[in-house]
Order: C-alpha cells, then structure tokens, then sequence
C-alpha cells in the first residue's frame, strides 16, 4: 500500500507550480512586450500587463517584419517550417528504408553500412559544416530549400517530434548558406532584427517575432504528445 504524505505532496507541488512559473515568466515579459508600442517598452519599469497594440503589432510582423529586414515573419516561419518539415520526414523515410534492409536483408558489407550509419549520431553538422558546405556550393545548391534540407537529412534514425524540433531549431547552416532574404529562417530572422547598429531596435516585432516562432513546435509536441510518450515507454517491440 502506497503511504501519501499531504506535506510531502504539498510540497512536490509547490515546487513544480514554482519551476513553471520561472520557465514561463520571460515568455509572458516577451508576449506582454509584443503588445505595447516601443515607447512602452522603453519605459522603466516596463509594463506587466498586456497592451492594446496586439493586433497591430503580430500583423506588422507577419505582414511586414522589422524596418532593418527586408522579409516579414510570415516569409520566414514558411522558411522554417518547409526546412524543418522537409529534415524531419526526409530523415525519417530514409531512416526506416535503410533500417529495414539492414534487419531484414542479408548482404556483404552488412556491419559496415550499419557503423556507417550509427556513427552520423556521432557527428553533428558543426563538426562536418566545412566539407557540407563545399559539396552544396559546388552543387549549386546555395540559397535554396534543397541546401537548407538535404545536409541535414542524412543521419541516424530518431523520432519525428524530435527531428522537427531539430530542423526548426537550426541556426548555424541556414546562417552559412542563405544570402537572400527570402530564405531566411526565423532565427536569422530575429537575429538580423537585433543587428540594428547605433539605430533603436524595434523590440515590440522582435517580441512578437518570438513569440511567433514558438508557436508551430509547441503545436507539435503537444498535438503528438502521446506518440511521443508512447514510443519512450513502448517495451513490445
């Protein structure tokens, strides 16, 4: 029989509602932000509550994006979706196809593409950009949707929540290869938005840029939540 302490549970709780709470405050600092006009922002303290400027603000971003950037967010969250779209169900086809003929076929060399396979996990794209880099440029490949995608598809086998939350995520590539505007990602998108010089930052679209970009990886782990929980726990394989 299970013992239950009221002050032990109390506690656990306490400590949990606690932990969201910190996690939570700088989004709702960075929502409460993207509803206020700059001046607001600007002001100490700046203010707790939301703004009447909401509307105005997230269709200034989708529709127009920050003055320093020459692509608005909608562009840039298309970016960002079709790359990691594009990463996560590519990589998992691959995965299952070669996983499939290396349990169920025999042939020579077997071991070999098996290590060859595993050993991807081992090396991350930092690790390889130079040498990626150079084969995508020579083929032609610089500032398109196939560079942003195809580099990043080739590599060990994973869950889909995870590798969509990887491709989403991606800085570092998207930052070397994409020169035109039009294929920004949001995260260059947001950093090219801070990298205003000795102008004022327009932080309430900075914020509701953020904001945005959260959106679309929270809906994916929450609407496939019980896979993903599923295929952690599954032990009947």
């Amino acid at each position: 029989m299970i013992e239950r302490n009221p002050l032990r549970t109390l506690l656990r709780h306490t400590i949990l509602v606690c932990g969201i709470l910190i996690i939570m405050y700088p989004v709702y600092t960075a929502f409460v932000g993207s509803t206020h006009d700059l001046a607001s922002i600007m002001q100490a303290p700046m203010p707790f509550l939301p703004g009447g400027r909401l509307i105005e603000n997230y269709g200034t971003a989708m529709l127009e994006g920050s003055k320093n950037l020459g692509s608005s967010v909608g562009t840039m969250m298309k970016n960002s979706l079709i790359m990691a779209l594009g990463i996560s169900t590519g990589k998992i086809t691959i995965s299952l196809l070669a996983a499939f003929a290396i349990v169920f076929f025999r042939f020579p060399g077997q071991n070999f593409f098996f290590w060859s396979v595993f050993v991807t996990l081992m090396l991350p794209v930092e690790v390889r950009i130079m040498p990626t880099y150079k084969v995508i440029s020579d083929l032609g490949m610089l500032d398109s949707y196939f560079g942003l995608i195809l580099p990043m598809m080739v590599s060990a086998a994973a869950l889909f929540v995870i590798q969509f939350l990887y491709g989403w995520n991606q800085y570092l590539w998207p930052l070397l290869i994409t020169t035109q505007e039009k294929y920004y990602t949001l995260l260059i998108g947001i950093n090219r938005m801070l990298a205003v010089g000795d102008q004022q930052a327009e932080w309430q679209i900075i914020m509701a840029t953020t904001i945005l970009a959260m959106v679309p990886p929270v809906l994916v782990v929450v609407s496939m939540q019980k896979q993903f929980v599923k295929g952690m726990t599954e032990t009947e394989k």
